[in-house]
């Protein structure tokens, strides 16, 4: 691999595993390099709590990733959830008079709507346009050139821990990464999955980590919200374990093995062995009473979700439904659930639009640093084509 090859690189730091994503910067998009995992123990209720663990869990991911790439990237864009939610916020700008309006106007009325109150321990992660009002005509989406004299912008302002996002560019740099960038894991994941239409359409991205859920919900492609639920993947484990009197791991086991959230579609006469202390007769249970622990948590979780999509009315507007990510969409059953408790389709969410992507990959558990990658290759495209464009401006002046 050629030294001068673009690199573009997404880095997922899960809650369980960190998984890496190498592509290739092509004119015509990305292409495919490498990818690495390491599991990790460095966190504790979405809390980054030993940034060493995490720093050793991504030079063993970043390391897979370089042998199969053949290609030694230096910086990588990160996502970020767990410690993450959003606000909706309006930005007045009144010119005084009608006027065309120009790109400069646009930025200075999404800057003056990013300027929310944040407490001592938030940060600004995200700024996402939604759209514009122009003279109090609202659902302008690039209003640029139109006559007015007041224009308001409405942007999505996604925040998160000071505090957490410092440890985890922290670790990144103790594995001898730099950060280009960090962003939502939620909205990566929206921008491998699901298409431009589809959320014009009105969509929800459903990232189910380990140990909390991230939330995108887009219409007419604006990010209208992003929050975090906390109810993960490892709460089925632990309800398992707590109920059957097993440990943590054996848990972790029945619920890949056998765990299914739709009771429905489990047979009453199947059973399941459980271990029992030295000494005593091994125990059993039914396959579906598994399911009934199973299913309670997934409508929990499916019920928060449906809430906090009703706070920005979109309940019945999802067109496009709900699309889910992460591992915890790998649990049998999990989009049946969804339609349920949501009325609306549901489907697992799949990276898109990567040239040689492996089908090894076409898994949920994926997507998000496949979208991480994507990320990274659009903001390289558009840093290069913004410096050819002020190079041929330069060769015309002289």
């Amino acid at each position: 691999m050629g030294s001068k090859t673009n690199l573009a690189v997404g880095l997922d730091l899960g809650s369980s595993s960190t998984r890496v994503i190498i592509c290739a910067v092509e004119d015509r998009g990305l292409r495919f390099l490498g990818h690495g995992e390491a599991p990790v123990q460095a966190w504790n209720k979405s809390r980054l709590i030993d940034q060493d663990a995490l720093a050793q869990s991504i030079r063993f991911a970043l390391h897979e990733a370089e042998l199969r790439a053949q290609a030694s990237p230096e910086s990588a864009l990160i996502g970020v959830g767990g410690c993450v939610t959003g606000v909706n916020s309006r930005g007045l700008y009144e010119f005084g008079r009608r006027r065309e309006i120009e790109n400069s106007d646009l930025r200075y009325s999404v800057e003056l709507a990013a300027r929310v109150p944040l407490e001592g321990d938030r940060q600004v992660l995200q700024i996402c346009p939604q759209d514009f009002t122009l003279d109090g005509r609202a659902g302008y989406r690039n209003p640029k050139g139109i006559l007015a004299a007041r224009l308001e912008a409405h942007v999505h302002v996604v925040t998160a821990s000071l505090q957490e996002h410092q440890a985890l560019i922290s670790a990144v740099h103790r594995s001898h990464l730099a950060v280009e960038e960090s962003v939502f894991e939620a909205i990566a994941a929206a921008y491998a999955a699901v298409l431009p239409e589809d959320r014009a359409r009105g969509v929800a991205v459903i990232d189910i980590g380990a140990q909390s859920t991230e939330l995108a919900v887009y219409d007419g492609e604006a990010l209208l919200m992003a929050d975090t639920l906390p109810v993960g993947g490892d709460h089925f484990t632990r309800d398992l374990a707590w109920l059957f009197k097993v440990n943590y791991d054996f848990a972790e086991g029945l619920k890949r093995e056998y765990g299914c959230v739709t009771t429905s579609s489990v047979s009453d006469n199947s059973l399941v062995e459980l271990p029992s202390a030295e000494g005593r007769e091994m125990r059993e249970t039914s396959r579906r009473h598994l399911s009934e622990v199973l299913e309670a948590r997934a409508e929990e979780l499916f019920e928060g979700v449906y809430r906090a999509i009703s706070r920005v009315g979109m309940e019945q507007s999802l067109l496009e439904g709900a699309v889910l990510v992460g591992g915890g969409a790998l649990l049998s059953g999990m989009c049946d659930v969804a339609e349920r408790v949501m009325n609306c389709q549901a489907r697992n969410g799949l990276a898109m639009g990567i040239e040689k992507w492996p089908s090894e990959l076409d898994n949920p558990v994926w997507t998000t640093a496949g979208g991480l990658a994507m990320y990274s290759g659009r903001l390289k495209l558009k840093r290069d084509w913004k410096r050819a464009s002020t190079a041929v401006a330069g060769s015309a002046v002289k």
